[in-house]
C-alpha cells in the first residue's frame, strides 16, 4: 500500500537573538536552501507538534511547544512537479503553516543526513535571498518585521 504525503505542512524559521536565520541545504537537491519544513505525519497531528517534530528530525534540536511561535498564518503553493509523486494522484497544492523559534547560534545542530547536507547561519535578507522557496523567503522577511523592526 502506497502512503502519500499529506498536503499540509509546517515551515519553521529558526533564528538567533541577533537576527540570523538557520538554513539547511537539501540532500535531494544540492544548492536548495531552506528553513525546517515538513508535512503532517497524520491528519490529526497538531500543527505545533509537527513543527517541534520536524525541527528535531531535521536538526536534532528539541524545542518545546511553548518555545514555538505559531504565527496563525498559512500559505498555499503549487507543489513542484518533481515532488508531486509523493502525494496522492491529482494533489497539486500544499498548505504551509508558519512557525518560528529563537535559538542560540551555539545550538548543537545535528543534521539528518537523509534530508540535508549542510547548514549555515545568514542574516535576514541574505537568508531570504538564499531560499529556493518563495514562501520561505516571504516568512523570513516577515520575521524581520515581526521581531526586529523598531
Amino acid at each position: 500500500m502506497t502512503v502519500f504525503k499529506i498536503p499540509v505542512s509546517v515551515l519553521v524559521v529558526l533564528y538567533s537573538p541577533d537576527a540570523d536565520v538557520l538554513l539547511l541545504e537539501r540532500a535531494d537537491h544540492p544548492g536548495f536552501w531552506q528553513s525546517v519544513t515538513g508535512s503532517l505525519d497524520d491528519e490529526k497531528e497538531p500543527l505545533v507538534d509537527a513543527a517541534c517534530r520536524e525541527v528535531f528530525e531535521e536538526t536534532g534540536l528539541a524545542i518545546a511547544s511553548t518555545d514555538m511561535e505559531d504565527w496563525g498564518f498559512s500559505q498555499n503553493y503549487e507543489i513542484f512537479a518533481h515532488w508531486r509523486h509523493r502525494y496522492a494522484p491529482g494533489v497539486t497544492e500544499n498548505t504551509e503553516h508558519v512557525f518560528s523559534s529563537r535559538i542560540s547560534r551555539a545550538s548543537a545542530v545535528r543534521l539528518s543526513a537523509r534530508e540535508h547536507l549542510r547548514w549555515k547561519w545568514l542574516g535576514l535578507e541574505d537568508a531570504a535571498e538564499a531560499c529556493f522557496s518563495w514562501t520561505n523567503a516571504k516568512a523570513i522577511r516577515e520575521l524581520g518585521r515581526r521581531q526586529f523592526s523598531s
